[in-house]
């Protein structure tokens, strides 16, 4: 069976492809989404999901002046998770806003607060350039310590009143969703994609395809299953991811439902270190992780990548 595509559902050209609602705005920070969730209006009450990578303070300080008036910081910031494209700009955000309350889930908060490394990436799962050079993305710990708190059990933030925030993991222990019943509006984060996030060619054209998490940083590609599968059951007709255009339509769970009934053929790696044993961890951080395998051949595809690009970027402009 062929795999389905996103030609039949809608995408938001009103405003931006990346808009998930009227009240629930994105937009595309380097290769990462951000979302801003409030009605636009100077004054307004709002709420950012993800700080985007560590170059995309400025976009984000603009776009909340723009949108929201200027002195205006949001209510709350709320992270999918901790990975460097998702919470980057956080530190820069919280020197220019002041005192913001930020929200993390419990298990995300050892890679928050300085108590413990990501799993390194794992290139060896191949499917593209991001693949290939994902050895080179930084793991180590932010240090937010007591500015970061722990998402309620119950999964609902006072800032937030019409939202429950869900545990999705498998692209990191701690990874978020967020989902509101009366519109079904979801904000995936990275538990599934409408990119191929692998593929620098997908990254850089937004070729629509809907993916499981990006592969490189999955640890436990069972929970990112459940994950996906806890999703779909939420019928959502809208949803923003942190890669690839927002999406709309009635047949998005059904596509969820595709994706979920594939998972196994289309998106786990044929091979890799965390494919048949997953990363294990609790609330202090990493506990185990299988051993690592050599990536010597994937240093080098990826160099080759680099300077391949580099080349075709300095022969455009001299044609110019």
């Amino acid at each position: 069976m062929e795999r389905q595509t996103l030609e039949n559902l809608t995408t938001r050209e009103e405003r931006s492809p990346y808009d998930v609602a009227e009240d629930v705005r994105g937009i595309k920070n380097g290769f990462v989404n951000i979302y801003f969730i409030g009605e636009s209006q100077p004054g307004g009450k709002w709420v950012l999901i993800d700080t985007g990578t560590p170059s995309g303070a400025d976009q984000i300080l603009k776009k909340a002046r723009e949108w929201f008036g200027d002195d205006n910081p949001p209510r709350a910031i709320v992270l999918t998770h901790g990975h460097f494209d998702h919470a980057g700009s956080l530190e820069a955000l919280l020197k220019a806003w002041g005192t913001v309350p930020v929200y993390a889930h419990p298990l995300e908060l050892p890679f928050l607060q300085g108590k413990s490394h990501y799993p390194p990436p794992d290139p060896s799962v191949g499917g593209g350039a991001m693949a290939y050079m994902s050895w080179m993305f930084p793991t180590a710990p932010f240090n937010f310590g007591d500015r970061i708190r722990p998402v309620p059990a119950d999964g609902l933030i006072p800032e937030l009143p019409d939202w429950k925030v869900i545990h999705t993991p498998g692209h990191s222990p701690g990874h978020v969703s967020l989902f509101r019943e009366s519109d079904r509006s979801l904000v995936a984060g990275d538990a599934f994609t409408n990119t191929d996030q692998n593929s620098a060619f997908a990254v850089m054209t937004q070729k629509q395809e809907l993916h499981g998490p990006p592969a490189y940083f999955t640890i436990d590609w069972e929970a990112a299953k459940r994950s996906i599968q806890e999703l779909a059951a939420l019928n959502p007709t809208s949803a923003g991811t942190g890669h690839g255009k927002a999406i709309q339509g009635i047949q998005l769970p059904q596509l969820l439902e595709d994706l979920v009934l594939h998972f196994e053929s289309r998106e786990v790696p044929k091979g890799g270190r965390y494919v048949k044993q997953p990363v294990h961890s609790n609330e202090e951080g990493i506990v185990d992780m299988p051993a690592p395998i050599s990536y010597h051949v994937t240093r080098i595809l990826s160099i080759g990548v680099i300077v391949g690009t580099v080349m075709l970027l300095l022969g455009s402009k001299r044609k110019k």
